[in-house]
Order: structure tokens, then C-alpha cells, then sequence
């Protein structure tokens, strides 16, 4: 399976979007941010001082509610059922679904209930971890110094 570019983007901006002052937002820099609003993940906020903010706690987003704002909620696999028009077609409709779209409908479950165990929270906890000599910490406070955008009013 592969994803599209939009999804690392995504999340990576969610991520930086859960580091904001609470009130704040960020520009719209990324066009996936758009499609996130759509689906109920950040709220768009207009005007001058306006941007994006998370729409929900960094708790409650998970790295499936991402990659369905971005990619959309159709399976990976889609079924054409082959068995009926390719080279060697059954005469009349199987009786038992496809074997290889069971299989692969099994495996997309396990993979999106992986991404539903994984949110934000616990991504930025791990960064955390990780931030020994807090080079991550510095980094993403630099960009916020420079980018956060302060409105004063709460989410």
C-alpha cells in the first residue's frame, strides 16, 4: 500500500498544531490542512490573525482520522471481480465472495486499527522520549516563535 506525500505532511502538521498556545493558530501552508477541517480534525480560523488549530485534544486524533481526511475512507483493495471478466471467467456468479479481496479486507483491518491505537498525543510523547538534548523541542519552538499566531481567544 502506499500512501501519498499529502499524508506525512499532514501529519506532521497535526503534530505542530498540537504544540500551539492554546487560542493560537498557524498559517495555511500545507493544502491538506483544508481537507482536515472537512472532517472535523482542525478548525479553520478567518482573518488576519487567523489560520489552523487543532478541532480536537491531540488525545482524540488518531493517525487514521488523518489518513482518511486526506486519502478518503475507500479501501486500499478494490475487488473488480476478475473471476467474472478476466481470461478465465466463471460461467455464472460465484457463491463464496472473492478469496483475495477477503484476504486483503482482513489485512487493511489490521492496518487501520494500528493506525486507530496510534495518536497524536502518543506520537508527541514518544518525540518526547526521543529529545534527549532537546534538539526537537528548540527546533519546533523556533518555527512557532516565528509562525504561531496569537489571537488571544481560546478554542
Amino acid at each position: 500500500m502506499k500512501l501519498g506525500d499529502g499524508v506525512e505532511q499532514a501529519i506532521h502538521s497535526v503534530t505542530m498544531l498540537s504544540c500551539l498556545q492554546p487560542g493560537s493558530t498557524l498559517s495555511a501552508a500545507v493544502k491538506h490542512l483544508q481537507a482536515m477541517s472537512g472532517a472535523g480534525l482542525l478548525e479553520a480560523v478567518p482573518g488576519p490573525k487567523g489560520g489552523y488549530r487543532l478541532a480536537r485534544a491531540p488525545e482524540k486524533i488518531t493517525l487514521l482520522d488523518i489518513v482518511l481526511a486526506v486519502e478518503g475512507p475507500e479501501p486500499a483493495f478494490r475487488c473488480n471481480e476478475i473471476r467474472l471478466r478476466g481470461p478465465n471467467p466463471y460461467s455464472c456468479k460465484p457463491a463464496a465472495p472473492c478469496t483475495i479481496n477477503v484476504a486483503m479486507l482482513r489485512a487493511e483491518q489490521a492496518y487501520r486499527a494500528e493506525l486507530r491505537r496510534v495518536t497524536i498525543a502518543a506520537i508527541m510523547a514518544d518525540l518526547k522520549a526521543i529529545d534527549r538534548d532537546g534538539a526537537i523541542a528548540a527546533r519546533t519552538n523556533g518555527f512557532l516563535a516565528l509562525h504561531e499566531r496569537k489571537s488571544g481567544n481560546a478554542a
